[in-house]
């Protein structure tokens, strides 16, 4: 009986010591080792029980440089690492397209050439 309560303990310990996991995709990797991944819930709205998405950004430590922007992931918790590092990258879900948004490209270059473009296109359309 003591040697049964004793693994019970053990095990149950252990499941309590789990470090929590998301999946998320990744929006910068412009850091060195560093990815944001940005990870979307569903909640419920306690009053009024709507649907909506909460997105939250997380900073993960990426020591190979193998993420891209796009990049579906799952991170995993870690002991502190930087000021805002507190996560790692476990694996690479599913590889993205590697392909940026011509916006994001155009506000690099040039954030002026960006909003008169859609400024443009705001004239074209009226």
């Amino acid at each position: 009986m003591t040697q049964q309560s004793a693994t019970s303990t053990q095990s149950t310990a252990r499941k309590k010591g789990r470090r929590q996991q998301k999946v998320g995709r990744v929006v910068s990797n412009k850091m060195d080792k560093t990815i944001v991944v940005v990870v979307e819930t569903l909640k419920k709205h306690r009053i009024y029980k709507r649907t909506y998405k909460q997105t939250k950004r997380f900073y993960a430590h990426d020591e190979l440089n193998t993420c891209q922007i796009g990049d579906i992931v799952r991170i995993e918790e870690s002991r502190p690492l930087s000021k805002l590092k507190r996560w790692r990258l476990v694996e690479i879900v599913k590889a993205g397209s590697g392909i940026v948004p011509i916006e994001e490209v155009l506000a690099e270059v040039d954030p002026d050439l960006s909003s008169a473009t859609s400024s443009a296109d705001d004239e074209a359309e009226a």
